[in-house]
């Protein structure tokens, strides 16, 4: 896959929980969870952006694009 996703390198640099976040964004702990492995295809705006809210970040902070070889 070319995007990766640094949702728990934002969330060790904040210092925040999964369950803080989650009440935080609204968004269940499984699914945020889900998103932080990185085992989802796709991800709402409204989501990311209640994530980014929360964590005081750039969505370029929580995704990263990386070519293929």
């Amino acid at each position: 896959m070319s995007i990766i996703l640094r949702l728990d390198r934002v969330m060790a640099d904040r210092k925040m929980s999964l369950n803080e976040l989650s009440e935080k964004v609204g968004v269940t702990n499984v699914n945020l969870s889900k998103i932080k492995t990185g085992k989802i295809s796709a991800i709402r705006f409204s989501t990311l952006e209640a994530i980014c809210k929360a964590l005081n970040c750039q969505p370029g902070d929580i995704l990263e694009y990386q070519p293929d070889d």
